[in-house]
């Protein structure tokens, strides 16, 4: 099993979660606001460029989940149910009894999951680009795992990776994990959708890789949730990585909203 445990960038801190050295870092102060990035990702890959914004208003918790970024691994298939549980767990050892949540990507699945198996723990979810059944997307997305190689990685991922962690094991085994839970995704049902209680905030792009109707799907089946179908791709409102234009301005208004759901 590859060594995924690296060292804690200044602030970073570990707990000793369900087997694994789990990596966070809290930011600023108020409310808390949990963060979960996306497959393959980093905090900061995901939520750099709107994580100082957050963090003017809210007591960030950001995460990083099993073989990811700096937290090590376990000799277990990377579950939602595990990372969710991973992360219940640490709010318990960091004694928040209740956090919003805001999850991209695989990191929107972790926050539908928690809301689903720790409903005491949720207060509120947004669900950035993620999906619940796998129709939910775009057309020929499945296929791409069947044949998936480190070489399909958005490179700006294995760079960021590498930097943390420069042991290319590692960084295989993370690659490795987060294309078998895909290609093992299995969908949700509309009965434990529905059961969710917190008050949801689903968002999406309009060329992301869920497609617009699963979105407004989804808002359909949580009574009282709002949605957001923004401009661009997956993780491009908000900044993420793989979007470097540092000139448009709608990670704000993802910002602006997300503080407007919260605040309500």
């Amino acid at each position: 099993m590859a060594n995924t445990t690296a060292k804690a960038q200044a602030g970073g801190k570990y707990a000793d979660v369900n087997g694994i050295k789990m990596y966070y870092e809290i930011h600023g102060s108020g409310s808390p606001l949990v963060l979960l990035h996306g497959g393959g990702s980093t905090i900061y890959t995901s939520f750099g460029r709107i994580l100082p914004a957050l963090a003017k208003k809210h007591r960030i918790i950001a995460v990083e989940l099993q073989a990811h970024g700096h937290t090590g691994d376990r000799d277990a298939p990377e579950t939602f149910k595990q990372d969710a549980d991973d992360v219940a767990e640490l709010m318990r050892q960091l004694k928040i009894p209740k956090a919003d949540i805001l999850g991209f990507s695989n990191g929107g699945h972790n926050a539908l999951q928690l809301a689903i198996t720790h409903p005491d723990k949720v207060n509120k979810i947004i669900v950035a680009s993620a999906f619940y059944k796998r129709d939910g997307t775009f057309e020929g997305f499945w296929d791409g795992f069947a044949n998936a190689t480190l070489n399909n990685m958005p490179p700006i991922y294995r760079d960021e990776y590498s930097k943390i962690n420069p042991d290319p094991a590692a960084l295989q085994n993370m690659f490795n994990k987060d294309v078998q839970r895909m290609q093992n995704f299995t969908d949700w049902t509309e009965e434990e959708i529905r059961s969710i209680q917190a008050p949801a905030f689903i968002i999406t792009g309009d060329h992301d890789v869920g497609t617009p109707e699963h979105a407004v799907e989804m808002w359909r089946m949580l009574p009282g949730s709002r949605l957001a179908i923004l401009p661009g791709a997956h993780g491009e409102y908000m900044g993420e990585a793989s979007f470097p234009d540092v000139n448009t301005k709608l990670p704000d208004l993802f910002v602006a909203i997300v503080e407007e759901f919260l605040a309500t």
